[in-house]
């Protein structure tokens, strides 16, 4: 397996090297002997990991940097190499910024790099993987949720769950054949794309779907939440961002909604578990992933691993790792052809920390489990705990077109 080591002293970069050369076979050649007899040094195999070090998302990047590290550890058995070849990680901070990823994208790929991974921004992502297309290289897209990234091109995968598994698990809460469902967001492009999705996900189950889109600059939630009283829903979907959380809850907590009817919205990371104040206990969760949701020999060497390197794994954290372990089996069966490794992903199923996670070979979604979650108070604090695991089959997206 050959590959050309290209410069990666980008003055704005972190390089952590997990290793620096392997022993060689006795043939010779790529980590063979040279003339002299002596042992030659292995060409690493590099990649660009492009992530929010900084910007309004660096919480969401950092818990997919802890969790990529310790999924490159686990995935090559702590040795930093496959097949004797070193992987070269270089980390790159978009810091929230399209044009800035963009940009190092191609001083990456312009360097040689075969393969690309990381980003928290949807935006981000698609933007990236037009760079893998153009360029023929491999992308594998983080905890970016958009939908749109499943499918994209050849080249494009995903390491997380993406939006419609999420309605498709709030859809669990209920049985949506019959069932009046209703999206509570904010007129925004989120609220309406979460609308579109719930429509196209628990409509086409038989739910009819209706909503209730706010003005993003609300401050008075009592009007909003009677109209959600008259709609007598069986299921209210809510898909809510920013600052004006906290006082949405409270409104719907007192004008009764949260006791009326069943009330679900995902639960986001730990930074998010107190924002319900004493609307959590009456709220359904659904979740793509918290430290004690599953029960595994996987998911427990990534919580060790994160925590002896003093992190806290969290939300996205297994997004970093299965990323890590896509790009190991990449690498050891499709070695430097881009195309093998691609074809390496396809279809391939393995142990992640959610247990049992399959690449769709069609469209490349991931297919993995999610869960239902209840918040408990435990000495002040809300705390998540696990209701249900929802198998990944019964939240499979739709395949891309």
């Amino acid at each position: 397996m050959r590959v050309t080591k290209k410069s990666l002293a980008l003055a704005t970069t972190a390089v952590t090297v997990f290793a620096l050369a392997a022993c060689a076979p006795a043939d010779g050649g790529v980590g063979g002997t040279d003339d002299g007899g002596e042992s030659a040094a292995a060409e690493p195999v590099e990649v660009g990991i492009i992530y929010s070090k900084t910007g309004p998302l660096a919480a969401y990047g950092e818990a997919y940097h802890q969790g990529f590290e310790a999924g490159l550890d686990y995935a090559t058995d702590g040795t930093g190499e496959v097949d004797g070849q070193p992987i070269e990680v270089t980390y790159l901070d978009d810091a929230g910024d399209p044009d800035k990823a963009v940009n190092h994208a191609k001083d990456i790929i312009g360097q040689g790099v075969q393969i690309m991974g990381g980003t928290v921004s949807s935006g981000i992502a698609l933007k990236l993987a037009e760079q893998a297309e153009q360029n023929q290289v491999l992308y594998v897209s983080g905890p970016a949720a958009a939908d749109a990234i499943t499918g994209i091109n050849d080249y494009t995968f995903r390491s997380g769950r993406q939006s419609l598994q999420d309605v498709a698990t709030a859809g669990t809460f209920v049985e949506p054949d019959g069932a009046k469902v209703l999206v509570f967001a904010q007129d925004t492009a989120f609220g309406q794309g979460n609308l579109a999705a719930v429509d196209g996900v628990l409509g086409a189950q038989g739910a009819d779907v209706d909503s209730i889109l706010v003005p993003e600059d609300a401050t008075e939630f009592t009007p909003f939440a009677r109209q959600v009283i008259d709609a007598d829903p069986d299921l209210v979907f809510v898909a809510w961002a920013g600052a004006s959380s906290g006082a949405m809850w409270q409104g719907l907590d007192q004008q009764g909604v949260l006791d009326a009817t069943t009330v679900v919205t995902g639960l986001g990371d730990a930074a998010t578990y107190d924002a319900y104040g004493d609307a959590a206990a009456k709220v359904d969760f659904l979740n793509h992933y918290f430290p004690g949701a599953p029960d595994n020999e996987v998911n427990d060497a990534m919580v060790t691993a994160v925590e002896e390197a003093g992190g806290t794994p969290d939300l996205f954290t297994p997004d970093g790792f299965v990323a890590a372990q896509m790009i190991v089996h990449a690498i050891a069966e499709g070695g430097d052809d881009v195309d093998a490794m691609v074809g390496a992903l396809e279809g391939w199923t393995f142990d992640g920390p959610k247990g049992s996670t399959t690449i769709r070979e069609t469209d490349h979604a991931v297919l993995q489990p999610m869960y239902q979650v209840g918040l408990v108070e435990t000495d002040g604090s809300w705390m998540p705990e696990l209701v249900d695991e929802v198998p990944s089959d019964a939240v499979a997206p739709p395949e891309a077109d």
